[in-house]
Parts: structure tokens; sequence; C-alpha cells
């Protein structure tokens, strides 16, 4: 039986709950971003350029080694909200234990390793010598914390599974509150730089975890977490990992693409490595905006595929899909129409907020690009195909990516030749999701015909 706060996505108005779900999801995102460009404009403005470069040098490389494990976050999410549409409750408690169980795990091996290889990992990225040891500091200590990040990446990933994502939004924004607070006083008081920051920011994400953890506690429907089932349970540990698995390289793929276009970022020096730093903090307004409708694909098609709904799950597809446009659209042109006051607020450089403002602009008139591609991909893991959905971003934006950075840049080698590959990546990316996806639901429907009773795992 479903608790109060709990959806059911398997009747009524799709879109109206899709607003919903997706809003108080969109504001936790917005709120994020929100909270990391305050990290960012507290360092510009109490120490220094560099120390943005610092912070901003990190950000692929904290994508990079956190990938998996919130890919299986993910897999956590397709699970319980499978089960839920299944109405199957024993088994989505299971699956509750199992994600928080791999949530603490996968964070420890995270640290450990992170804080061992964390000097190395930099200088594969080509940082910046006169930037690499606050990169350093900050990153060891962020990863330090990777426990408790991890663990609220979990107990949210299995609130969204059963439509629940308010509470998760009230706890980033205690957490968040918390941490601007506390980057000003361990800068001011303490005299830190990013130190303050990374400690500021794992104190936040603490806060936030605790609160996620004990209203899982507290559940008495399908979002469950009991103590004695924060354990391994194979069969739900092993479908957890088919989906999250492919999710996790996914985001490694996407990260590494990343990664190797950061280091041709630094190879232009410190000034556009920190205009690039602030055009990210920028442009993440609008991607945790549309990235909100591919979470909400997520659990829609899971929960309606669970049920063996699939006329609902293709409604569920293009009604997610036209909310990503008009998001995309609207918060992304809203980045772009005021990118310079934006850029002005982390940076009194009239030539890196040049820059930045340039990145912001591309940006957010091609943005909805993203939601497109984005929202495909859930739909795609709400319905178990995580691994298509990884082989398709495989190609069509990681190797793409890559292949752009040592042809075409090594031809145009400019900031803005570098940049433009992410619009094109994501139009030609989402042609293939359409390609790939609209016959594979006819096929899924004609499967769920022959055999509607059968469940998801076996008994």
């Amino acid at each position: 039986m479903a608790s109060r706060h709990e959806m059911n996505m398997c009747e009524g108005s799709i879109i109206r709950k899709m607003i919903i779900f997706a809003l108080p999801l969109m504001i936790t995102n917005v709120l994020q971003v929100v909270f990391n460009a305050t990290d960012v404009a507290v360092l510009g403005i109490l120490v220094g350029d560099d120390a943005v470069a610092a912070v901003g040098s990190n950000a692929a490389l904290i994508n990079l080694i956190t990938c998996i494990f919130i890919g299986l976050s993910i897999g956590a999410n397709v699970l319980v909200a499978r089960l839920m549409g299944e109405k199957n409750i024993e088994r989505s408690r299971k699956a509750v234990g199992t994600a928080i169980f791999i949530g603490l795990a996968g964070g420890i091996l995270v640290a450990i390793v992170g804080v061992l290889f964390a000097r190395t990992f930099l200088e594969w990225t080509a940082c910046d010598p006169e930037v690499i040891d606050m990169a350093e500091k900050y990153l060891v200590i962020y990863l330090l914390g990777a426990p408790v990040v991890l663990l609220y990446n979990f107990a949210s990933a299995v609130l969204r599974a059963v439509g629940d994502t308010t509470r998760p939004m009230i706890y980033l924004i205690i957490g968040g509150v918390a941490n601007v607070g506390l980057n000003v006083f361990f800068i001011t008081v303490f005299g830190m730089d990013v130190d303050g920051v990374a400690i500021a920011t794992v104190m936040s994400q603490l806060i936030a975890s605790v609160l996620a953890f004990i209203a899982l506690m507290k559940s008495d429907g399908y979002g469950k977490l009991e103590l004695k089932h924060i354990r391994i349970y194979k069969e739900e540990f092993i479908y957890i990992l088919k989906i999250g698995i492919p999710s996790g390289i996914q985001s490694g793929m996407f990260s590494l693409a990343n990664v190797v276009i950061q280091s041709s970022i630094n190879s232009l020096g410190k000034a556009v490595m920190s205009a690039n730093t602030i055009a990210v903090q920028i442009e993440s307004f609008t991607y945790q905006s549309i990235h909100a409708m591919s979470l909400a694909a997520i659990s829609f098609s899971s929960q309606n595929y669970g049920a063996g709904n699939m006329e609902r799950v293709k409604k569920v597809m293009w009604q997610s899909n036209l909310l990503a446009v008009v998001v995309g659209l609207a918060v992304g042109g809203i980045m772009a129409l005021f990118r310079y006051p934006l850029c002005d607020i982390m940076s009194n450089d009239e030539y890196i907020i040049g820059v930045a403002a340039e990145r912001v602009l591309i940006a957010g008139a091609t943005y909805f690009l993203c939601g497109i591609m984005d929202t495909m991909g859930g739909i795609l893991r709400g319905l178990g195909k995580s691994t298509v959905a990884m082989f398709i971003s495989l190609f069509g934006s990681c190797i793409f990516r890559v292949v752009w950075t040592l042809t075409v840049f090594k031809i145009y080698p400019t900031y803005l030749g570098l940049i433009s590959v992410f619009p094109i990546s994501w139009l030609f990316t989402s042609l293939i999701y359409v390609a790939v996806l609209l016959p594979l639901i006819k096929k899924l429907e004609a499967d769920l015909q022959k055999r509607k009773a059968e469940p998801l795992l076996s008994h």
C-alpha cells in the first residue's frame, strides 16, 4: 500500500502528475546549481580567480569518479518504481535496503580510490601547475565525503521512484543554506580557501543525507527502509546492476569525454578555465531544469511498464519530451538574455566575462535538444533497456565529442570551435534515440500482451 508521500503514476492525468512530480525536482536541481554557483562566487570574491579555476578543473573529474555509483542509483529508481507498478511491496523494501547498502559501500570505495589518486587524476587532465595544489586539496576533501554524497543520491532515487520529490527538495534547501553559511564562515573566520568550500559542501550533503535516510525509515509504503534489509539481496542487486551499470558507464563516458574537453580548455589558459567554470555554473540552471523531465520519464515509464500499460508509456514519452522542450527554451532563453549580468556576478575580469557569456548564449539557445536526448534516454532506462541507452549515448555523444576534439579543435583551436560540439552532439544523439525507441515500444507492447501476468522477478 502506498504511503501519503507516494504517487500512483499509473492513473490520472499524466502531464498534471508529471508537473507535480517534476516541479520540486526542477527547484531542487536549480537550487543545487545556485548553491554550487555560490561556492564559485564566494571564492571569486573572497579568494580570487585561481581558486575558481582550481574548483572548476575538478568538476569533470568528480563526475567521472562518482558516475558509476550515481548510475546505480538510477537502477534502484527503476527497480523500485517497477515493483510499485507491480504492487510488490515485499520486494520493493528489499530493493530499498539493497540500494542504500550499495550507496554506502560505493561511497567508501570512491573515497579510498579518489584520495589515493587525486593528484594523478589532476595531472592527467593537464591541470594548470599554478592551481593544481589547490585543486588537489579540494578534490581530496570532497571525495572523503563520497559516502554521504552517494547516500543522498540513492535515498533520493528511492524517493523519486515512489513519486516523492518534495521532501528531497526540502532537505536540499536545508543543506544548501547551511552550505552557503559555512562557505563564508570557513573562509572569513578560519582563512581557508578551496578547502573551506569543500568541507562546507560535504557537511551540507551530510545534513541532506541524514534527513533523507530518516524519511525512508519512517515511510510505511513501497519506499520504506528497514535496518534488517540494508544488505545485498541477490535478485534485487542483479537487477540494479543490470540497469545501473550501463547508466553509470554512460555517465562515465560522458564525463570521460568532458575530461578530454576540459583538458583542451585547460590548454587555452587560466582565463578560459575560469570563464568556462562560470559558464558551466550558469548553463547548469538550464540543464538541471530539463533534467527533471528525464528523471520524471524514468519513474513514470517504469511504473507503467511494471503495471503492463504500454499505451500510457507512449503518452509519457511524448508528454515528457514536450515539457522538456518548453522548459529548455524558457530557462535557456532567460539564461541567454541575462548572460552578461550573470557572468558579472562571478568575475570582475571583462575578458573572462566575455568568454563565459559566449558559451552561455550558445547553450541557452540549444539546450532543449539536450532535454530531448536525456528524456528519450530516461524512457529507455525506465523500460529496462539501459544497455541500449548506453550504446546510443556512447556513440552519439561521447565518441563524437572526443573525435571532434581531436579533429575539428585541432584545426580551429578556439573556445568557440570546442564548445560547438555540444549542441551538435545533442541533435545527433536525439535522432538516434527516436529511431530506436519508437519500434522498441511497439515490440515491448506486443511482448506484454503475451505475458501480462508475468512478474518482474522470479520468486
